[in-house]
């Protein structure tokens, strides 16, 4: 057998060893054969809109759609990304410390890390339009009211309530991708989302740094609400449902907690989900400690440190279209997930040793260029971790994506106070919170999934 049919059969058959000892199946293309319940590239009312329309006008369905999920992705990326510069302004405005103001970071990220857990059941039980709008609608009105916040408290607590909404953005933009998409399709679909949402964290800190120019960081949150009615008024427009009424879970808490169990019994699908979490979390200590290393440390404007991240995101898009284009379909998920973690170790470990004074006092430029390998080498893991988990199950897309993004969310919360433990005058917690988060996520992946063990069973197929 050829070796490009063999990787074809590796990614098809992702879970073809693990099944018997986890509770949900692998989600692998039905043969030609055997009859499939619902039609694989579409659902609901996208179905029949592209069944119905010419070839040009179903490109501009999916494109439509392809759209509003990567602005839905967006909504994270933009609530954190965009008051990055304003971090510092935070503190003087409020008279907070940095350790404090940062909390404002981890209370987003905790909201949206727990919101997901609620959103993700209510849209396998009531569908995705409902729960989003509702989702969306709660994210205006907290984010209308930290433009407002007279304390540092104040802040914290609404933070909290627009993460908790704003959860319902990427939760159900997850589950209508998976809805409408599987196998490796799937992975490049999502490869191709973060080039679109890939803009937000370009623009985002570009745009923070030019709002301090003209008005204080209140004016953030002016513009986050304005992004937040938009996206409202597209998806109630435009958004269809994908999940149609017979393929909904009907069940209540009790059910959606014991499919969440299910999931989570399945040794595969946690061994990707703990592994995309923990390199998010990497990725998040970048988010949380940079405004203070490029600004404080290496007294870069709040300018220069948007242009930096922007130059960061470049990359990270970039390398999300290497993987979507080129790596996906001819080599194995596996094999670029596990690239990815070992190049994230590899920065880490560099970043560590430039913090720690080993090569000397290095200025902004080493800096810079470890964190923008970092940052790219995360397209090579966070899209694979996502549909090599999702190819795991198709009956319960919402909960497995709130169980996905809330493990994400939840170590990246608790990744972000960590980087600030020493103060803001040293990178040192950031480096070692990127590099401890590395290795846990490559012990996940190799303990839990086990990858060789999949290719042993396939050379032997072949022999």
């Amino acid at each position: 057998m050829s070796e490009r049919r063999r990787t074809t059969r590796d990614q098809d058959d992702q879970g073809s060893q693990d099944d018997k000892e986890g509770h949900i199946p692998s989600a692998r293309p039905v043969p030609d054969a055997a009859p499939a319940p619902a039609p694989a590239p579409a659902a609901a009312a996208a179905t029949a809109a592209r069944a119905a329309a010419p070839s040009g006008a179903r490109r501009s369905v999916g494109l439509l759609v392809t759209l509003i999920l990567g602005g839905l992705t967006a909504v994270p990326p933009l609530s954190m990304d965009m008051y990055l510069p304003a971090l510092p302004a935070v503190t003087d405005s409020l008279h907070a410390s940095a350790a404090t103001v940062q909390l404002t970071l981890t209370a987003c990220l905790a909201g949206m890390a727990l919101g997901q857990l609620v959103v993700g059941p209510m849209s396998d039980k009531w569908g995705r339009r409902r729960p989003l709008l509702a989702g969306l609608l709660v994210y205006i009105v907290a984010t209308a009211v930290c433009a407002f916040a007279p304390t540092i408290e104040l802040l914290v607590v609404f933070r909290l309530l627009q993460g908790l909404a704003g959860a319902a953005a990427i939760v159900i933009a997850r589950a209508v991708a998976r809805d409408l998409f599987d196998g490796v399709a799937m992975a490049r679909f999502f490869s191709t989302l973060m080039l679109i949402s890939g803009v937000a964290p370009i623009i985002a800190p570009l745009i923070g740094g030019q709002v301090l120019r003209i008005t204080d960081w209140r004016g953030v949150f002016y513009i986050l609400t304005a992004v937040g009615i938009v996206l409202t008024v597209i998806v109630w427009r435009l958004l269809p449902e994908t999940l149609p009424p017979e393929r909904r879970n009907n069940g209540g808490t009790v059910e959606a907690l014991r499919t969440m169990r299910g999931l989570l019994a399945d040794r595969v699908f946690t061994g990707y989900m703990l592994a995309g979490g923990f390199a998010f979390a990497a990725l998040f200590a970048y988010v949380a400690a940079s405004p203070f290393v490029i600004q404080e440390i290496y007294g870069a404007s709040p300018q220069t440190y948007s242009i930096l991240f922007g130059v960061n995101s470049i990359g990270l898009v970039a390398v999300g279209q290497l993987n979507g284009k080129i790596l996906v379909g001819r080599v194995s998920m596996d094999k670029v997930l596990m690239t990815g973690l070992a190049i994230i170790t590899a920065a880490s470990a560099a970043l560590l040793l430039m913090a720690t004074g080993v090569f000397g006092e290095v200025g902004l430029v080493p800096i810079a260029v470890g964190l923008f390998v970092l940052m790219s080498a995360m397209s090579l893991c966070l899209p694979n971790t996502n549909a090599l988990a999702l190819m795991r199950t198709r009956h319960a897309a919402g909960s497995a994506s709130a169980l996905l993004g809330t493990s994400s969310f939840l170590v990246g919360a608790i990744a972000s106070p960590l980087v600030g433990v020493a103060g803001e005058h040293t990178a040192v917690p950031m480096a070692v919170v990127q590099l401890v988060c590395a290795l846990v996520a490559i012990g996940c992946f190799m303990g839990l999934c086990r990858p060789w063990r999949r290719q042993a069973d396939l050379k032997g197929a072949d022999s």
